[in-house]
């Protein structure tokens, strides 16, 4: 075994996870690459050539990058884990009201979780993974993510529930790098091709970025179920109907399928009475929000109030707010309103570029 150690890093077949094995492997470490299969089109009701990270190209990528570089590669499908786990929520949190997350629930309850369990297998002591963010160990004892040095491509947002016991074994090794420079890095490694490949920003497993589709093909009978439903001004008037609630998201504005002769937006959605409720865009605005299922990373719990920039999304830019932990819910509150409080989706709080921590949030 290298002096270094023994590193099991989760390929994509994508220029960003390529280069981060190569880097570690010319670094000394023992690399063993591993590409995890979580979907397929005909699962998802897909009916186009499959793209991105579990696509048959994509596999075959990773794997000849590893054969040129001497180092063993494998493919874990887990297809079963990330449908019964992932999807399944995707459905329930729409059918609840709410707008799910899953990209944070498959790096945290499915990928890192599965990488772990092979690298166990496999003597590994570390993971390692293409993400843009840092982590080192805080004079605490804990082990702190930090944002990547790139902002345009930073992903602790996605990173907050990642476990305290997983994070001692993990490694990023793109965090003190631009996205540009990991390019540039592939290029120089003769993979021309890998650093022009482009990039999806859908949901992996939703055909065409169409969710509503999704939800049809996973549940057929949505429609029947659900049925259709009314728009609600926010007194209660009723001014249209719509297809059903669980295919508006908080926020809302194009798509509506009705005209009130000004901008209106989804600002709540009530699943009980399959209602959805319209209004002008500065009834978004809250100054407070609820969090649920917190998981703290730089210190263990919050004694006292503290102040912090939370993101409400992964594009958000993040506003100045309090938090005060109350048992396993965080109270966020906002000097000043933010809009598009979507339950359902990511809350994360930082303290400069370090990730506190984050959850689900309630309203």
């Amino acid at each position: 075994m290298s002096k270094r150690g023994r590193v099991l890093v989760a390929m994509s077949g994508g220029v960003d996870s390529s280069v981060a094995a190569v880097m570690l492997h010319e670094q000394g470490y023992e690399v063993i690459g591993i590409t995890m299969k979580t979907w397929d089109y005909a699962s998802s009701g897909g009916s186009s050539k499959e793209t991105g990270c579990c696509s048959l190209d994509s596999i075959n990528d990773a794997r000849s990058l590893a054969v040129n570089y001497g180092f063993p590669h494998f493919i874990l499908d887990i297809r079963n884990e990330f449908g019964d786990y992932v999807i399944d929520n995707f459905v329930d949190e729409y059918i609840a009201g709410r707008t799910p997350n899953p990209c944070v629930l498959c790096n945290t309850h499915i990928k890192w979780e599965a990488l772990i369990k092979r690298a166990n297998k496999l003597d590994c002591e570390f993971i390692a993974t293409g993400h843009y963010a840092n982590i080192r160990l805080h004079d605490n004892g804990r082990h702190v993510i930090s944002k990547g040095l790139d902002e345009h491509k930073d992903q602790s947002y996605v990173l907050w529930g990642v476990t305290q016991e997983n994070l001692a074994r993990t490694q990023f090794p793109l965090g003190s790098f631009r996205k540009s420079e990991i390019k540039q890095m592939a290029y120089d490694m003769g993979q021309k091709e890998l650093a022009n490949k482009s990039e999806s920003y859908e949901i992996c497993f939703v055909p065409n970025n169409d969710y509503r589709e999704f939800l049809r093909h996973r549940r057929p009978s949505l429609d029947q179920e659900i049925g259709p439903g009314n728009f609600l001004l926010s007194d209660g008037t009723v001014v249209g109907q719509h297809i059903g609630y669980p295919y508006f998201t908080i926020g809302q504005r194009k798509g509506l399928g009705i005209a009130l002769g000004k901008p209106m937006f989804v600002i709540e959605i009530l699943p009980e009475s399959n209602s959805v409720v319209l209004g002008e865009e500065h009834e978004l605005e809250r100054t407070q929000a609820l969090v649920r299922n917190i998981n703290l990373v730089k210190y263990a719990s919050l004694d006292e109030p503290l102040e912090a920039v939370t993101k409400i999304r992964y594009k958000d830019a993040g506003a100045l707010s309090t938090l005060t932990q109350r048992g396993d819910i965080m109270e966020v509150d906002f000097p000043h309103a933010v809009k598009g409080i979507a339950p359902g989706q990511s809350a994360v709080f930082y303290e400069g570029n370090d990730l506190l921590g984050g959850g689900f949030l309630m309203k």
